[in-house]
């Protein structure tokens, strides 16, 4: 059976909301959560954007069920990898063991604000894997040193580890974060449900690992409104990860879609109160052979009822569907 999972989406709620979210995933029932971990919203329609380590750890604590998850990370510049390590051990501790650690190679979106420039992909992926050495080998106790192409680390050490490290999952978006994922990761990220990143996530190593997906949804009883709070927060979406990953701010991301049209994004993003085609929208994620789907409701004032409609309808339809 496909896992559904809840959103907190960082740059559409205040930190206190998103706890309160989460919260009520939890008692709605959805098997897990993830966490966006951003400096900017890509549109200033979002309005907010959080320190989501701070979140995570209010999470933990309010929660008692629910796994949590960072959707996604990027340990390479605007975080050092042993930082990383350290936020990720701590909060494996808070939640009791509840915690995976999502990582990315970034977008400019959110690394630009250390000064650092943004690297090309290629240049971002080596970062990548280099961080993902040094966080591992955190996580196996001792001091660490290191001395690599990107990253120094000076006799670090983690004081408080978990008795089981927190998984790893990596983001991909085409082949070669695909084939990092497989020799490196315990699970896979992707925001697209394209069978070619799952067969080559399984050909590099990943046969058998947990695939998580993640898909928008707009609800709201008057499908009009959804189309246009969809519209006005989400149609930076269209772009796919390849462009929006080098975009540097809100500004850029609404130019890059001012010719987005409502209609185009409700073609991508089920709107309305019909769970059929919400459970349509999930069903290319399953054929792809993704095994967790997280959910994730646009509109940082629309959760309450999202989540009482995912508890009383959508849910149930998922789980008879999947």
């Amino acid at each position: 059976m496909v896992q559904i999972g809840y959103t907190m989406l960082t740059e559409q709620a205040d930190p206190r909301s998103l706890v309160d979210h989460v919260v009520g995933a939890e008692e709605a029932g959805f098997d897990f959560s993830v966490t966006s971990d951003h400096y900017f919203p890509w549109l200033d329609s979002q309005g907010h954007s959080p320190y989501a380590w701070s979140v995570l750890g209010a999470a933990a604590n309010a929660t008692r069920r629910i796994p949590l998850m960072t959707y996604v990370t990027c340990p390479t510049m605007r975080y050092h990898p042993a930082v990383v390590a350290q936020k990720a051990a701590t909060l494996q501790l808070l939640s009791e063991g509840r915690f995976r650690l999502g990582l990315g190679a970034g977008e400019n979106l959110n690394e630009h604000v250390v000064g650092g420039g943004w690297p090309p992909a290629d240049v971002r992926h080596a970062m990548l894997e280099e961080a993902l050495q040094i966080i591992r080998a955190l996580f196996a106790g001792g001091h660490v040193n290191h001395r690599g192409t990107h990253y120094s680390v000076e006799s670090a050490k983690l004081w408080d580890l978990p008795g089981e490290p927190p998984p790893i999952g990596v983001a991909v978006s085409g082949e070669q974060s695909s084939a990092l994922a497989g020799r490196l990761a315990d699970l896979v990220i992707a925001t697209e449900p394209k069978a070619e990143l799952l067969e080559n996530f399984s050909r590099h190593g990943g046969e058998g690992k947990p695939r998580v997906g993640q898909l928008p949804v707009c609800y709201d009883p008057d499908r009009d409104a959804a189309v246009r709070r969809a519209h006005d927060q989400f149609r930076w979406f269209a772009g796919g990860w390849k462009v929006n990953s080098e975009l540097p701010g809100p500004a850029s991301f609404a130019a890059a879609t001012q010719f987005v049209r409502p209609e185009d994004v409700a073609e991508t993003i089920p709107c309305g109160d019909d769970p059929a085609h919400f459970v349509q929208a999930v069903k290319p994620f399953v054929d792809a052979g993704f095994t967790e789907v997280a959910l994730v409701q646009v509109g940082g004032d629309s959760q309450h009822d999202f989540l009482e409609w995912a508890r009383s309808t959508l849910l149930p339809e998922l789980r008879s569907a999947f």
